[in-house]
């Protein structure tokens, strides 16, 4: 296999090779890293890059398995956002506003290195990791693999677009509001949302709406990477053994009235349906009411509360861009009984959610109702339109986070002019080995990753 084949391997597959004596984490990570000195200043995917210790920490990978050691991600290379702490630096949550450093390594960064992954490089966010697409004024846009003229989507969009483009074998992203789900959507890749706490984050981030995941080309890749960050749950196990029939809800029913949805996007859902069918599931359409007005109006006062909490945290809020400042205003202006009534219906919400998983195992809906956003494509949109036009394209997505159920972006073919579309598979309650069974079903009966972005490949 040559570099560039290595490259976009994915993680579990880059294990295997180096296990196997076939390539030195040595070689692997200079290829990364001359691949993000070649690409990334166009696709602009890493707020930092760690060239040095990556070099230093693949050459002892290396010495390590020489001495006959091995460890799950030994001399891997992966990326991780840049709102997950990394000792030293400051923790920039897609801003210019933060000045104090991280005293330690975040428990996620910790337990990769651990592992033996060599972290190349933090990703870059949109500011407070509020938008579905990675952009500011002071950072210029993050674009996407498949078309630079496009979003890789957000917030964890520099972490896609490094996977998608071949820098590294994976990355770790967070998902308040399908920010993970989201840029997988964009670049063709497989991206999950564990259940609430089942990677352990730091402390707890927006009111317990974000959960850490991977982002990655396979879904064992994915599944590898859950093992080393939640160890005990067989995740590999489940990725790559055919699951018993489950059954599977449809639904196109938008968490609001009057959203539409993109006919590609409908189309990929159904052709996921039948498939599935194929395969020997259970699908059935169900289009379940899910207290679409209360429970979207909770989600908006969270949301827009925790961008004001968030900014009062920064060092220097005034190098935020206005529209991240109009943002936090808005939750400023928050009546404090109109946030904790927004709390307070979460249990409810959730129970009413979670209904369905008492009939069936999956549920299946879009990830976004529309293809990835154009670079720019919302920049004179005033703050309020782009807000509610960010909650139309993403109504499949929070109420997961609310809920803080499992959820997965699940590569589904390409539109007519070449850009990835995706499905969402969301479990029970600490579901993640059936997602993570469904979709490797899928990818097994319709592999993705035999087509790469032309331009990277």
């Amino acid at each position: 296999m040559d570099l560039t084949d290595a490259c976009f391997a994915g993680a579990a597959r880059q294990a295997e090779l180096l296990r196997a004596g076939e390539l030195t984490s040595r070689d692997l990570v200079a290829e990364c890293l001359r691949r993000i000195d070649t690409h990334d200043r166009r696709l602009n995917a890493f707020r930092l890059v760690f060239a040095d210790r990556a070099r230093a920490d693949a050459a002892e990978a290396d010495a390590r398995r020489a001495r006959g050691e091995d460890a799950p991600l030994l001399g891997v290379p992966v990326a991780v956002k840049e709102d997950l702490a990394v000792a030293g630096l400051p923790t920039t949550n897609g801003t210019a506003g933060v000045e104090a450093t991280a005293a330690a390594d975040s428990e996620i960064v910790r337990r990769l290195r651990a592992a033996g992954a060599v972290v190349v490089g933090r990703t870059r966010m949109p500011e407070l990791g509020l938008w579905p697409y990675t952009e500011s004024s002071w950072a210029g846009a993050t674009r996407n693999p498949w078309s630079p003229e496009h979003s890789p989507g957000g917030s964890s969009g520099g972490s896609a677009a490094a996977v998608a483009a071949g820098l590294v074998g994976a990355a770790v992203g967070t998902d308040g509001a399908g920010s993970v789900r989201i840029p997988s959507a964009c670049t063709g890749l497989f991206g999950l949302k564990p259940h609430r706490d089942h990677v352990p984050l730091d402390e707890q981030v927006w009111t317990g709406l974000v959960a850490a995941g991977p982002i990655t080309r396979h879904v064992r890749d994915a599944a590898l990477l859950l093992d080393v960050l939640a160890p005990g749950h067989d995740h590999t196990a489940a990725a790559t053994r055919d699951p018993r029939p489950l059954r599977v809800a449809v639904s196109l029913r938008t968490w609001g009235p009057g959203i539409p949805i993109g006919a590609e996007v409908r189309d990929a859902v159904l052709d996921t349906a039948s498939l599935l069918a194929d395969l020997g599931h259970d699908v059935v359409r169900l289009d379940p009411e899910m207290r679409d007005v209360s429970g979207s109006a909770a989600f908006a006062a969270r949301y827009l509360h925790c961008a004001a909490v968030t900014e009062a945290t920064l060092d220097r809020p005034d190098r935020l861009d206005p529209r991240t400042r109009r943002v936090a205003a808005l939750g400023r202006a928050l009546p404090r009984q109109a946030v904790r009534a927004a709390l307070e219906q979460g249990a409810a919400l959730t129970g009413h959610a979670n209904r369905i998983f008492a009939d069936h195992d999956l549920l299946l809906t879009p990830v976004l109702t529309r293809p990835p956003l154009r670079v720019a494509e919302w920049r004179r949109r005033p703050t309020v339109a782009a807000l509610l036009a960010a909650a139309r394209m993403t109504t499949f997505l929070p109420l997961w986070n609310i809920a803080g159920n499992p959820a997965a972006a699940v590569p589904a073919g390409h539109t007519a002019s070449g850009l990835p579309l995706a499905v969402q598979l969301v479990g029970p309650p600490h579901g993640e080995n059936t997602v993570l069974a469904a979709a490797g079903h899928l990818e097994r009966a319709r592999p993705w990753t035999d087509r790469r972005p032309p331009a990277y490949s």
